[in-house]
């Protein structure tokens, strides 16, 4: 009892260490890398880390990626005082957000439509019958946007959810000052627009609108986590594994799924972009 009372009180003091070097870091950084830091430390953000890398699946980064996604991940520079080559008026930044941000290119809907894959296919192996890019034209108004990137039946009392993904940046400016502060902010925001656009929609063909919202630095969004944690309470019942590690396992998906575009994003922006690598 002694000794266990003794492991406690050890890891609570370390925990309080490490809370306040934490602190004392944050308040010697500029804005922009502590909205970094608090959002690459949120839970989960860091899972790309921990999977065991297989070329099979598609669970791998080469040589030269991985350590792009470290220098980014670690604040360093990645810019190498380029201009963009997609943008040639826009020089890149030090901390790539112009890289994950650019629209031109095609990279922001080539990561947003992997997330999307990945979640179907986890659906699918849970024995959910799910849509992909469902709802166009099917409202009231006849609009032609899609309120669900991933329509899932019978997801919560009979009712049919329409998840919508989403990256945000939390060194977008309009968020960055909150972002500074308070982690997931941006993801936060993100979730709070998405519903403003989308409940109305969702709500005429009897949907439940979820935004699955991710920042770009890993920190998933409350209604996300939430989400996610019902689904690998599925695909455990029906593949008769722990819990923890389906969604372990699922986070580490999509996690490193999502560096590995926002580096092919920072490459291929790069004065000699380095495509041979993606």
């Amino acid at each position: 009892s002694s000794l266990l009372e003794k492991f406690h009180s050890q890891k609570a003091l370390s925990s309080m260490l490490d809370n306040h070097l934490f602190n004392v870091l944050l308040g010697s950084l500029s804005i922009a890398d502590r909205a970094r830091l608090l959002s690459a430390s949120s839970p989960h953000a860091s899972s790309w880390l921990t999977v065991i890398p297989s070329e099979g699946q598609g669970l791998h980064l080469d040589p030269p990626v991985f350590q792009t996604a470290l220098k980014w991940w670690l604040g360093l520079d990645t810019a190498e005082g380029s201009l963009c080559a997609l943008c040639p008026d826009k020089m890149l930044d030090p901390l790539g957000h112009h890289a994950t941000t650019c629209k031109r290119g095609g990279d922001v809907a080539f990561r947003h439509n992997k997330l999307r894959d990945i979640l179907a296919e986890t659906c699918r192996r849970a024995h959910l019958s799910v849509q992909v890019e469902a709802g166009c034209n099917l409202t009231s108004d006849h609009s032609h946007s899609r309120p669900a990137d991933v329509l899932i039946s019978n997801w919560v009392l009979g009712k049919t959810a329409a998840c919508d993904f989403s990256v945000t940046s939390p060194l977008n400016s309009k968020i960055l000052s909150e972002a500074g502060v308070t982690a997931g902010a941006a993801a936060h925001a993100t979730e709070l627009r998405k519903h403003e656009a989308n409940d109305a929609k969702c709500s005429d063909l009897g949907w439940i609108c979820i935004p699955l919202v991710v920042e770009s630095y890993g920190a998933w969004g409350k209604e996300a986590l939430e989400t996610f944690s019902m689904l690998a309470s599925r695909l455990a019942t029906s593949s008769s594994r722990p819990k923890s590690m389906v969604l372990s396992e699922l986070y580490g998906r999509l996690n490193l799924h999502l560096v590995r575009a926002n580096v092919r994003a920072i490459l291929c922006r790069l004065s000699c972009p380095h495509q041979e690598y993606i």
